[in-house]
């Protein structure tokens, strides 16, 4: 609630989240519960996903223990003896996918840039990265795409805290949860301006978007890797999360 607060939300304002709001601490139940109550827009991830998932399947199969795993186990503790409620299930099963604002295109992870828009799904829009950063071209010629999903910090020479800048999207996942970074982030589209706050210090900063924005090139498909690999064994490999 810290960097709600801070960015100063009026009632002319509209408040877009953009999924994983479970799964990433203690207090899971709490944080659906408020932004359920507060009526703003949020769309799903890839762990409201796995969540849904798993209430769809046996208890012990690989997809229930593959969500524990995942951060399932926090959530569910977070909801105490009484267990997922059921209306928070069925609230998650009716976020949307991706959300057009006009001028910009909010999604979780992002998109195949290979395949319709209208062809696409959950296993695009929640869980994409390869094919997408790895695009050389921007999929809309009148709009960017705004994601999150992957942490910044794992895309090459960017600072933990900063937001990337790829052909024609920009990643706002600056990994609150993560011990290298701690920074969560909200991104004022208007005003152009990036609030954050640090989950471990407390600490609240602001900047332009312009100043903590690393603007990165294409990444490179795993065939690249393999193909780079082969040619310069000694080069440094891309990892990916």
């Amino acid at each position: 609630m810290k960097l709600i607060d801070f960015i100063k939300c009026d009632s002319n304002d509209k408040l877009f989240f953009l999924g994983d709001l479970i799964d990433r601490g203690d207090r899971s139940s709490d944080v659906v519960r408020w932004v359920m109550e507060s009526g703003h827009t949020c769309l799903r991830g890839n762990h409201e996903q796995m969540c849904l998932d798993a209430f769809g399947s046996d208890e012990g199969s690989l997809v229930w223990k593959g969500w524990l795993l995942n951060g399932g186990t926090n959530t569910l503790q977070s909801y105490g003896i009484e267990g997922m409620t059921q209306d928070h299930l069925e609230w998650m099963r009716q976020l949307p996918l991706y959300m057009d604002l006009g001028d910009a295109w909010l999604v979780h992870a992002g998109l195949n840039p290979n395949i319709p828009l209208e062809l696409q799904g959950a296993a695009e829009f929640c869980w994409i990265r390869e094919e997408f950063h790895s695009a050389t071209e921007p999929f809309f010629e009148d709009k960017i795409i705004i994601t999150g999903h992957t942490i910044t910090f794992v895309f090459p020479n960017v600072k933990p805290g900063n937001l990337v800048l790829g052909k024609g999207w920009l990643d706002i996942d600056t990994g609150g949860y993560h011990p290298k970074s701690g920074w969560l982030t909200a991104l004022d589209l208007d005003a152009a301006k990036v609030y954050q706050c640090n989950t471990f210090t407390d600490e609240l900063r602001v900047n332009s978007l312009a100043d903590i924005t690393t603007v990165i090139e294409p990444m490179p498909t795993r065939a690249q890797r393999q193909e780079l690999g082969k040619a310069s064994p000694q080069k440094r490999r891309w990892s990916w999360v």
